[in-house]
C-alpha cells in the first residue's frame, strides 16, 4: 500500500478519539518505518511492506483505545531533551516546561546551586535543569523504584552527569543531605473524584502519580510543611498544581512563612507554577 493511501486510513481511524489524529498517525508510522515525519511529503508514494502495516496497525488500535503516543513510542520529547517514557509514571507535558521557566527565572545562574526535583518520574524537570545550570548538583527523587531507575536512564541518554536519582518518599532518604538552594515538584494534585481520571490519555498513567487526598491538596502541603527543613536561605520552592489551585497553595506558602510569591500561567492560560522564598 502506498504511504499516503495507509496513512489517510489512520487519519480516518483516529479523527474520532484524538484531537492530533494526523500527527499521531504520523508518529506512529515514522517509529515503524524509522524515518522522520517529513519523510510523508518528500515520498508519499512511497509503498509501505506488509510487516510494517501489520505493525502500524497494531499501534493503530492501541491508540484507539486510548493509549497515550508517548507510551507507544517509548518515548518523549521536553525541553532540549529526548526522554524514555514508561507506564511506571506520568509522560512528561509541554506545560510542565513552565516550572522549569520559572525555576530558572529564580535561581541564581552565576554559580553552583544544590537543587532537588521531589516526585521527578521520568527526570524530566530534573534533567532539564541540570542541562541548564551545568554547574549545579541536582537530585531527584521519586517513590517508585522503577521511575528512578527510568530517570537515571534518562540521565545517561541524555549524557548528563551533574544529577543523581534517588529512591525516597519526599524527604525521607535526604536526612543528611545539604541544604537546597532550589526545590522544585510537579507532585499529585488531582481530587480523587475528579472526573477526568476517567477521560483520555490520563486513564492509562499511575494513579499515585496524579492523586493526592484532600482536594489534591496533601502532596503539596506536606512540602510546603517539610521543605524549609532542607533549604538553604533566601532558597525558593517551586510547584506546579491544578488549574484552580493557585490561591490555595499561595495561601499555604504565605502561611509557612514564605515570601516573593508568585504564580505563572500555562500555555493555556491558567494559573499552573506558584513560587515561594523562604526567608
Amino acid at each position: 500500500m502506498r504511504m499516503d493511501e495507509l496513512l489517510k486510513g489512520a487519519y480516518e481511524r483516529l479523527s474520532s478519539v484524538s484531537d492530533t489524529a494526523q500527527l499521531d498517525a504520523q508518529l506512529l508510522l515514522a517509529h515503524v518505518l524509522t524515518v522522520s515525519t517529513s519523510y510523508f511529503y518528500t515520498w508519499p508514494e512511497k509503498m509501505v511492506g506488509s510487516d510494517d502495516i501489520t505493525r502500524f496497525n497494531d499501534l493503530l488500535a492501541r491508540r484507539e483505545q486510548g493509549e497515550p503516543v508517548a507510551y507507544l513510542l517509548g518515548y518523549q520529547a521536553f525541553w532540549s531533551l529526548d526522554l524514555e517514557v514508561s507506564p511506571c509514571t506520568l509522560i512528561p507535558r509541554a506545560d510542565t516546561e513552565r516550572l522549569v521557566e520559572a525555576a530558572l527565572s529564580v535561581v541564581d545562574m552565576s554559580r553552583a546551586n544544590r537543587i532537588l526535583d521531589l516526585g521527578t518520574g521520568t527526570g524530566a524537570i530534573a534533567l532539564s535543569l541540570a542541562s541548564e545550570l551545568p554547574q549545579s548538583t541536582v537530585i531527584g527523587v521519586d517513590l517508585i523504584e522503577e521511575a528512578v531507575a527510568l530517570a537515571k536512564r534518562n540521565a545517561v541518554r541524555n549524557r548528563l552527569t551533574n544529577v543523581a536519582f534517588l529512591q525516597s518518599s519526599w524527604f525521607e532518604a535526604l536526612e543528611d543531605a545539604e541544604p537546597f538552594d532550589l526545590i522544585v515538584s510537579n507532585p499529585p494534585y488531582i481530587d480523587p473524584d475528579d472526573k477526568h481520571l476517567s477521560q483520555g490519555d490520563v486513564r492509562f498513567e499511575p494513579k499515585s502519580a496524579l492523586v493526592a487526598e484532600k482536594q489534591g491538596m496533601a502532596d503539596i502541603e506536606h512540602i510546603i510543611q517539610q521543605a524549609p527543613n532542607y533549604m538553604a536561605p533566601n532558597a525558593y520552592l517551586v510547584f506546579e498544581h491544578g488549574y484552580d489551585q493557585a490561591a490555595a497553595v499561595r495561601a499555604c506558602l504565605k502561611k509557612a512563612n514564605f515570601v516573593a510569591i508568585e504564580s505563572f500561567q500555562d500555555l493555556g492560560g491558567n494559573d499552573r507554577v506558584t513560587i515561594g522564598q523562604y526567608s
